[in-house]
């Protein structure tokens, strides 16, 4: 138990195994990192979105953002647009979930002012800049502004196959990570049940102190070789199955989006990403409300009204929502797909890769005696933040109005809504989310998020209640003044997404 932990050994590539080695290498230089994947294993490649969180894991590992744009076919992103989720239709029928705070959040009650004075106006529009940027395809800063400083919050658009072999590329060269290409064939234990070593098919038994699953869904080790179960959330979100396809642009100009767009279906959502040289399109679906070819009619219908008359055929991939009942056990621990997966809607598979590979480095045990200890508080935190990314995702569905399928009536049944959001929603009524809600110091999304999307949805509160709230009327007018002039701003001296996107190729941006 005293047996100081000296060697890590991440099992399966891809974004989150090279992510995770990537942070553990660079914070921890004298230890030696191994990582192991198979050679003809293609990953998965369908989280293409980040968070803004991802600037700063770049810049932890040293990562140039000029490089990683030229070589990941990277571009910007400032939030998602929700089109047709609150009933079903009509242009109006969108709402915007943006990555910058509200102005002046925190300081003065902008909801019961918004609701007393200005309920006509959508509540991001009022109280963020960033959603009229994304309408008209601003960059988030300027050529001027340094590589991972920002005018406005941002995070990533990336091709998730380049991503991978970007990261390995910056691991070997500039990390000292070990790469070995190989088939694991084999685990061996030691007597009291930790992973001792794995079995590789030319390289012979790598051994290792603390060893990382980043097998996908698959789940080697904490799943197979272990046994540690997922636990099914598919009584909370319904989807099961995706298509997903890679569509050109119709003109090599053509503008690209700030903001991953997510259009509501009948029985799912599709999700359009913009890249410099591509779109990536796909549909999320549950398969017990419609049927593949139905999906894929419904994705077809979709590329179609984007100005592309032939569409590829889609790929398909399907998962089990839900979250391992433990995510480190003994001397293993699970990072990414291995860990669990639900549908992308908010971009949070890579997030919490970003947020696992932190905590296992920053409280990295020094023994295999403090091992059972960290495991314990990663547990914890890591079941908390499942459950609340699963209510985060809920609180989309249960908040609409739409009435054209089964799905969406379903979605809305009292009894696949989690007993937590429900007294959420009940005490929303009368006040809006606060910190008294989410009061962990590394919340996954801060009360400014729930109140983008609960009002976004058209959320009702009582109005009489909320208003009364509003001791500083004045003090919430001038934020929303000042979120109006920054709009002005703004949008006169930030260029396109696409202008930006350009010039990075071609000049790079200054270090900071």
């Amino acid at each position: 138990m005293s047996q100081p932990v000296q060697h890590v050994v991440i099992v399966g590539g891809g974004s989150a195994g090279w992510l995770t080695a990537g942070v553990i290498a660079a914070d921890h230089p004298a230890l030696q990192v191994t990582l192991v994947e198979s050679p003809d294993v293609p990953p998965i490649g369908v989280g293409e979105g980040t968070w803004p969180s991802m600037r700063d894991t770049l810049h932890r590992i040293g990562v140039s953002e000029s490089a990683f744009f030229r070589e990941c076919d990277a571009s910007f992103k400032q939030g998602s647009r929700f089109n047709g989720w609150r009933a079903g239709g009509g242009a109006e029928d969108y709402y915007f979930h943006p990555f910058v705070l509200p102005q002046g959040f925190g300081e003065a009650d902008l909801v019961a002012r918004w609701q007393r004075d200005f309920a006509n106006v959508p509540f991001a529009d009022l109280v963020s800049f960033q959603p009229h940027l994304c309408v008209h395809g601003r960059a988030p800063k300027q050529p001027a502004t340094p590589e991972f400083a920002a005018v406005a919050n941002y995070g990533y658009h990336l091709d998730a196959g380049k991503f991978g072999i970007f990261l390995r590329k910056h691991c070997l060269e500039m990390l000292g990570v070990r790469h070995v290409p190989d088939h694991v064939t084999a685990v061996h234990s030691h007597e009291n049940g930790d992973v001792a070593s794995l079995r590789t098919k030319a390289h012979g038994d790598l051994e290792g102190d603390l060893f990382i699953d980043c097998t996908g869904m698959q789940s080697l080790l904490l799943g197979g070789h272990y046994g540690v179960p997922l636990l099914h959330r598919k009584d909370v979100l319904f989807n099961d199955s995706a298509l997903a396809v890679q569509v050109p642009y119709e003109h090599a100009d053509s503008p690209i989006a700030s903001q991953t767009t997510s259009t509501a279906q009948r029985a799912g959502w599709i999700w359009d990403i913009g890249l410099p040289t591509r779109r990536g399109i796909g549909h999320v679906y549950s398969s017990a409300h419609t049927s593949d070819e139905q999906a894929e009619a419904d994705l077809r219908a979709y590329v179609a009204t984007v100005g592309n008359k032939e569409m590829p055929a889609p790929r398909k991939l399907t998962f089990q929502p839900g979250y391992r009942e433990e995510f480190w056990h003994r001397n293993v621990v699970a990072i990414g797909l291995s860990a669990g997966f639900i549908e992308p809607l908010e971009a949070s598979a890579l997030a919490l890769v970003e947020m696992s590979a932190a905590m296992v480095s920053d409280d990295l045990p020094a023994t295999r005696a403090a091992m059972d200890i960290v495991a314990r508080r990663f547990n914890d935190a890591f079941t908390y933040r499942w459950e609340r990314v699963i209510e985060f995702l809920k609180l989309h569905y249960v908040l609409s109005t739409r009435a054209d399928s089964g799905y969406w009536h379903d979605n809305r049944r009292a009894d696949t809504i989690p007993p937590r959001l429900r007294e959420l929603l009940t005490l929303w009524r009368h006040r809006p989310p606060s910190r008294l809600d989410f009061n962990r110091i590394e919340e996954v999304f801060p009360s400014a998020s729930w109140q983008y999307v609960l009002y976004g949805m058209g959320f009702a509160p009582d109005r009489e209640r909320i208003t009364r709230r509003d001791s500083d009327g004045n003090s919430a007018d001038g934020y929303f003044r000042e979120a109006a002039e920054l709009t002005r701003k703004m949008l006169r001296g930030l260029p396109s997404n696409r202008e930006l996107i350009d010039h990075i190729r071609l000049h790079g941006l200054q270090k900071i």
